[in-house]
């Protein structure tokens, strides 16, 4: 076993603020809302919050428990617990990699869109600007409902736009046609991209003493803003029929496998197994802290928030409906589209619009802040727990690992920037992390043992674990990943944005960011399952055999093989 002289967080409530900032991302804002819209309003709540139960606290719990005993971060635990699976480790730092690089634009527009909110009006309501089009149009009260009505028979090139549609575009991307239409660099863009770094860099440049230090505002602004824009939004005219939308529930959805499919992909993409960052973060924690209470806290209380900005989200689009007579099924949209065009659109037809605007964009900067520091920290700490000696000099290690995503993310800046963000945003993550929760679940209770990890889990915590965790860890969660990983196959169609098709190179190239890093797991194993000496039987051993499992700490460690004896 890898022994480190591990970093610690200086209190409880740093670990606590640093795995909500990382689970509570842009997507509780921006993607949530319109999931649970679109799949029946509150009726998505039933599989939303049984996927919450069945998979995202258990596994929440078990890669917390992982870390939190190791003291290890991913590619070691998965070394030691079962050799062959080692490429799960190194699937996890990929994907966070080229995830974390695109992640960082997407955070960048918010800083664009402050840079034009102290302007005496926010520059999003008119039309009549540079980057305007005779296709320009002002939403008010006399023609929205018109021009919506008439865009339903025109081609995509024919529409008409609003003004906050071409601000987004025209200004902020400098958009071009279509992903084959490369462009120029973004030169706003390219600037803000750089400063993000340098920001990203001085959050991650002392560990989590650094990182520790953030969160106590990056973590704990979002739910401020959150609640002023709520007593904002509740307060307009029109507000209850946006929430109506949202949450009066339509039953016959819940027939619809996809409805299932995006409940169960939302939790394990905003709770975060598989990622590497919850048993990152876990690493760093004191061997006995009560990690059952944390893992059942956490992942409620970021879905509780998702929740809560769908009404945030929904009280002002009923607002945007009233004022300007569209249906609130046509202005409910998900991703950017919602968080840089539509609410927007809202908040630029509300009194002191600059000051709203200012503090929701701050907030979506925030929450965006949180999740790329801890994906580079996950990062970071793989790489210095599998070469140890680089301990000493991290923060060299920092600066090449953001050097190296900062020089990635520049293929963004350009005109088609938003494109290959879609792209990369839309193939490669889900299946690689998916299949990772897998060979994780299956590596715990299968080649370690069940009964293994809860004596583990027992030993630390000094509680008895009940029969629920076990059923979820050994049956329920490997069958409902086989399930999410068949639907998103099956549902997983060709990407869009904006109305643009995406051209058959870009399909490729999506695919291919998510098989670099998915066939890196079958990859190792047969690599490891190659090159060690033995019979058939005694190699599927020591691929899958724990070596040297147990506390980071020597003392500890000696206490615990005083237990496993005991036991026996």
């Amino acid at each position: 076993m890898v022994v480190v002289d591990r970093e610690k967080w200086a209190s409880k409530a740093e670990f606590i603020l640093s795995s909500l900032g990382y689970c509570v991302g842009m997507g509780n804002v921006w993607r949530f809302p319109y999931l649970c819209y679109r799949g029946g309003g509150g009726a998505f709540l039933v599989p939303y919050l049984l996927m919450l139960f069945l998979c995202g606290v258990p596994l929440y719990l078990l890669e917390t428990s992982l870390g939190q005993f190791s003291s290890l971060s991913a590619i070691s635990i998965f070394k030691t617990m079962a050799p062959a699976l080692k490429g799960c480790g190194y699937a996890i730092l990929l994907v966070n990699f080229i995830v974390t690089m695109q992640y960082n634009l997407l955070i960048s527009y918010p800083i664009l869109f402050l840079w034009e909110c102290f302007k005496a009006a926010v520059p999003w309501k008119t039309c009549g600007n540079s980057w305007n089009t005779e296709k320009c149009v002002p939403v008010n009260q006399n023609n929205a409902s018109a021009i919506f009505a008439l865009n339903a028979n025109l081609t995509q090139a024919e529409k008409f736009k609003t003004a906050a549609d071409e601000f987004f575009h025209n200004q902020i991307l400098n958009i071009s046609s279509g992903p084959s239409e490369v462009g120029e660099i973004v030169w706003p863009m390219f600037v803000i991209n750089i400063l993000s770094w340098i920001v990203l860099f001085l959050c991650v440049v002392k560990g989590v003493k650094s990182v520790g230090k953030v969160v106590y505002v990056s973590a704990t602004f979002p739910y401020l803003i959150l609640g002023i824009l709520f007593v904002r939004g509740i307060t307009l005219p029109g507000a209850w029929d946006g929430i109506k939308y949202y949450i009066v529930p339509e039953w016959n959805k819940l027939l619809n496998l996809e409805v299932w499919a995006d409940a169960a992909c939302q939790i394990f993409f905003s709770v975060g197994p598989g990622w590497g960052g919850i048993i990152n973060m876990a690493s760093y924690n004191n061997f006995d802290n009560n990690l059952k209470t944390d893992s059942t806290f956490l992942p409620i209380v970021n879905c509780g928030t998702s929740i809560f900005a769908g009404f945030v989200v929904f009280s002002v689009l009923g607002y945007l409906s009233n004022r300007t007579g569209i249906p609130v099924e046509s202005v409910a949209t998900g991703g950017p589209s919602l968080a840089f065009v539509m609410y927007p659109e809202a908040i630029g037809l509300l009194p002191y619009a600059n000051f709203f605007a200012i503090c929701f964009f701050l907030m979506l900067y925030s929450l965006g802040l949180d999740s790329c520091f801890v994906q580079i920290e996950t990062i970071i700490t793989c790489i210095t727990d599998e070469f140890p000696k680089l301990r000493k000099n991290k923060h060299i290690v920092a600066f090449i690992v953001v050097f190296a995503m900062a020089l990635g993310s520049m293929m963004f800046v350009f005109q088609n920037g938003m494109y290959l963000i879609q792209v990369i945003d839309w193939y490669s993550s889900p299946l690689t992390i998916i299949l990772v929760c897998f060979c994780e679940v299956i590596m715990v209770s299968y080649c370690y043992g069940l009964g293994n990890i809860i004596r583990d889990i027992e030993y630390m915590l000094g509680i008895r674990m009940g029969l629920w965790w076990k059923v979820c860890w050994k049956v329920i969660n490997p069958l409902v990943l086989i399930f999410i990983f068949a639907t998103v196959l099956k549902y997983n169609t060709k990407v869009t944005y904006n109305g643009v098709e995406f051209p058959d190179w870009a399909i490729i190239l999506g695919w291919l960011s998510s098989l670099v890093s998915l066939l890196l797991i079958p990859g190792y194993f047969i690599y490891k399952f190659i090159t060690v000496k033995g019979s058939f039987t005694e190699r599927t051993s020591l691929c899958l055999t724990v070596h040297d499992w147990g506390p980071a700490d020597e003392v500890t460690k000696r206490e615990y093989q005083a237990y496993k004896n005991k036991m026996i």
